[in-house]
């Protein structure tokens, strides 16, 4: 496709063996240049599943992972650049010894990931079944950069002196690294019978996280050598859970639902970046709800929920944050009908210490999020099934909602504003024609409203509206030897070629911007055996 994109993927399955195994798996690459100048990236990925299928038990083994490759291009671009070049990359420039602009072949972000499971269901009786799972995530990787005029200081460098001369900066790359290790279990028992369905269960996991940084080339090396950290930081979260959830049905028309969990998590970090960290959460979070079945086809329900969420390590690294706290009320309505099916949902969501986005990104590339006091979310949700014909399907969507912080400080007084990030409309549809067997065309469009970058509604860091189409087609062939199946695929991205701009940052109060791509093609194969 456009942008030298070439994505691959072989898939397998053996089919039930012996009435009892399976082994099924997946490989993949994809490679691209990107849109934006040298943000390329090189993924791989693979999966792996055995499953044993007995009378009464289900056992599931499963291995997958990935690893990537890509080109940084998070620095964006601000409004004067985009005019001239929207496809400009700051990211890895710099200036050589004669004054000619330059950019380092390796600012990129490399990261491997491997997962492994074991699943085991087991049904007890008419009315009893359990399920346990063991899980372990072996994570690492480097974001390298190319660093001009760093102080020697802040990489444990000290400073060359030459004669009368003394040199306190070098121009060096500089590699960050992530490994971590995340393991645990889950596990449940499950009641249902005609009226009562029950729940009990629970969960304990550990992610254990070092960080370090190196300095693999320095103009000016000072006493430093290959392999020597510049920092050593660790980072140790601890989240355990027990939870109940019940189903009862009153009557043919009403049912009730609740959930309770209790959940610790427990945080313990020691770096230059958070501080030192040894936080301890104590979560009780309840749901509780209620189902109404009009008639055949009109479902009402109802929901209360409170819910809370605990900081990441990025919020640690950029304030001293507070768990978030959440109560939210849900009321929907679905309609089934034979050619018309709709779900609608209003939702209203009061935060307090809500996790914001702030509109900032710290020095590799993460969102910074800050607490706000008091804030809210209010909204409709709704999307719907229509049947036109036999040959024609529209699938439409929309969210209306207001977003607010309220009262929130923003250094001249407390005001009301709108949440960063947060369009108050968004709506979707999907035209699908089948004009003959097997050629489905399909049109794909998306509005987004208008939103802020930042948390004060300012002019500058406004996002406009955007609205985009694509265009599906696919088309199967199923042959008489051979294949089972062919099936031929294009897809046409932004196909009215809008420039538009789906999401951006503050640097201070000047916005930086990532503009997408134009119109741009992919066209694909799948063979079936």
């Amino acid at each position: 496709g456009s942008f030298n994109t070439k994505k691959n993927t072989v898939k397998f399955s053996s089919g039930l063996m012996n009435d009892h195994f399976e082994i099924a798996g997946r490989l993949s690459t994809l490679k691209s240049d990107g849109y934006i100048d040298r943000a390329s990236s090189d993924l791989k990925s693979y999966f792996l599943q055995g499953t044993y299928i007995g009378k009464t038990t289900l056992i599931k083994a499963l291995a997958f992972g990935g690893k990537e490759k890509t080109y940084q291009s998070w620095n964006g671009i601000d409004a004067i650049s985009m005019a001239d070049n929207r496809t400009f990359n700051s990211a890895g420039m710099y200036t050589d010894e004669f004054g000619k602009p330059r950019y380092y072949d390796n600012e990129t972000d490399n990261y491997q990931q491997d997962h492994f499971q074991l699943h085991w269901n087991e049904k007890i009786s008419s009315y009893w079944s359990t399920n346990l799972a063991i899980h372990y995530t072996k994570g690492k990787g480097y974001y390298e950069n190319y660093k001009e005029e760093a102080k020697l200081s802040s990489y444990g460098l000290t400073p060359i002196i030459i004669g009368t001369t003394t040199i306190n900066r070098t121009d060096l790359v500089r590699q960050k690294w992530l490994d971590n290790d995340f393991y645990g279990t889950s596990f449940s028992a499950n009641y249902n019978n005609e009226n009562l369905n029950l729940i009990f269960g629970g969960g304990w996991n550990k992610y254990e996280g070092d960080h370090y940084g190196k300095v693999i080339w320095a103009r000016y090396a000072s006493k430093g050598e290959l392999g020597d950290h510049y920092y050593d930081d660790s980072a140790v979260k601890t989240d355990g859970n027990i939870f109940a959830k019940a189903n009862y049905q009153i009557s043919e028309k009403i049912s009730l639902f609740g959930d309770l969990q209790l959940r610790n998590v427990h945080y313990k970090a020691d770096s230059w970046e958070t501080g030192v960290v040894n936080d301890n959460f104590n979560f009780f979070n309840p749901k509780a709800g209620l189902n109404y079945d009009i008639d055949a086809k009109n479902k009402l329900y109802f929901s209360y929920a409170k819910a809370n969420r605990e900081p990441n390590r990025t919020d640690y690294e950029n304030g001293n944050p507070k768990s978030e706290k959440l109560n939210d009320f849900e009321l929907g309505w679905r309609f089934d009908g034979d050619k018309v099916k709709i779900n609608s949902n209003i939702y209203y969501m009061v935060y307090k210490d809500q996790l914001i986005l702030t509109g900032k990104l710290d020095d590799v590339g993460s969102p910074i999020r800050s607490n706000s006091d008091k804030s809210y979310r209010l909204g409709l949700e709704v999307d719907a099934t229509i049947v036109i014909s036999e040959k024609f399907i529209i699938r439409p969507n929309f969210t209306l909602s207001d977003n607010k912080n309220v009262d929130l400080n923003i250094g001249y007084g407390d005001v009301t504003t709108d949440i960063a990030y947060s369009p108050s409309i968004i709506a979707g549809n999907i035209f699908i024609y089948k004009p003959i067997e097997g050629l489905y065309v399909s049109l794909l469009q998306k509005f987004v409203g208008e939103q802020f970058m930042n948390n004060v509604d300012s002019i500058e860091a406004r996002l406009e509206s955007y609205f985009v189409n694509d265009l599906n087609v696919s088309y199967e062939i199923k042959p008489k030897s051979v294949f089972k199946s062919i099936t031929i695929t294009g897809l046409v991205n932004n196909v009215f070629d809008k420039k538009y701009v789906s999401n951006g940052y503050m640097w201070d109060i000047y916005p930086y911007y990532y503009p997408q791509a134009g119109i741009n093609f992919l066209a694909g194969l799948t063979l079936k055996f």
